[in-house]
């Protein structure tokens, strides 16, 4: 254990002060009626290896319209009984909509859902997901049962314009950040802000053109992608969301150094540790704890670190938000 490596609890500069944000207006017991105005593949290719749509609800009239930030969830209850007869449960999914909705208006909020298709090992027999083929199979027309919004920290700062940003998804974990950067785009965003996108084949990345544009047309956004499980034009190697980090570690390094900079992290759980563990080893002493607050007995060498170290030994400080699912 390294003496730059102890617990370090000291506030540094440029903690983000996050917004109010409101919940639960709409509650489970009583969920509005949302109608579907749009369902589109959002995958870079309509044959990628993952079944992922984008999913339009019109919320008008509702306690929900004009109510989420950019980085909340939205619950769905799909109809219908489980196998023991009682109603389905509520599922969250976050919104991938910014906070003004998809027409500006408050009146349209959108999710990226991912068909679940599996086996049961046991018997071998298919496994659908409930609620996300419920939701992929909607039509425009059809109505849906929503509660929500969920959520209070996983946000944009009050001000973003004091805050740099490193975003960093898997998969579906894009929803929440394809939000926040519409809100940056809208808002006369003067700092800068790179998103780090990972999936298994170029084919199943997310909003990909949406992303190019994006990326095209603000001077402040950079638009990164980490495919896993094959080689690309401009990647010699599969990467990982942390390769991806690492690789441009030249670039990153310095952004990450400042006192502006915080970091977003969304996608399937797990994938967590690795950019941890690449951030502790890329960053300087001093700039670490920024990020990261170590326990003492938490070993000096990241290849050893534990996702179950996480949050309790490995604890990301304020300038850290993560979900993962």
């Amino acid at each position: 254990m390294t003496a730059d490596q102890a617990s370090h609890t000291v506030e540094t500069p440029g903690l983000p002060e996050m917004p109010e944000a409101r919940q639960h207006l709409v509650s489970p017991a009583e969920p509005v009626v949302g109608t579907v105005v749009g369902t589109r593949v959002c995958t870079a290719a309509r044959k990628a290896a993952g079944f992922v749509r984008h999913v339009e609800i019109d919320v008008s009239g509702t306690p929900l319209e004009g109510a989420w930030l950019a980085g909340q969830s939205f619950g769905v209850v799909p109809p219908g009984t489980d196998p023991k007869g009682r109603p389905h449960k509520l599922r969250l999914y976050s919104i991938a909509s910014p906070s003004r909705g998809e027409r500006g208006d408050g009146t349209i909020l959108a999710t990226t859902v991912k068909r679940t298709i599996d086996e049961h090992q046991d018997d071998h027999t298919l496994f659908l997901g409930v609620c996300s083929n419920y939701l992929c199979d909607l039509q425009e027309g059809d109505k849906v049962h929503l509660t929500g919004p969920a959520g209070k920290r996983f946000l944009l700062p009050a001000d973003p314009d004091r805050h740099d940003y490193l975003f960093i998804a898997t998969g579906t974990g894009i929803a929440p950040f394809r939000g926040m950067l519409a809100d940056l785009g809208v808002a006369a965003y003067s700092g800068r802000a790179s998103l780090v996108m990972g999936a298994p084949y170029r084919t199943d990345l997310l909003y990909d053109a949406e992303l190019r544009a994006m990326e095209r047309e603000h001077a402040w956004f950079t638009y990164r992608t980490a495919i896993s499980r094959e080689i690309t034009d401009n990647q010699p190697r599969p990467m990982y969301v942390q390769d991806r980090v690492e690789a441009d570690a030249a670039d990153l390094r310095p952004m990450l150094s400042s006192d502006r900079t915080l970091i977003y992290i969304c996608g399937i759980a797990g994938m967590e540790l690795g950019v941890l563990r690449t951030l502790w080893t890329m960053l300087p002493p001093d700039r670490r704890t920024q990020y990261l607050n170590i326990s003492d007995d938490v070993p000096s060498d990241p290849a050893l670190w534990d996702r179950r170290m996480i949050p309790r030994q490995i604890k990301p400080t304020k300038r850290v938000f993560m979900e993962v699912y």
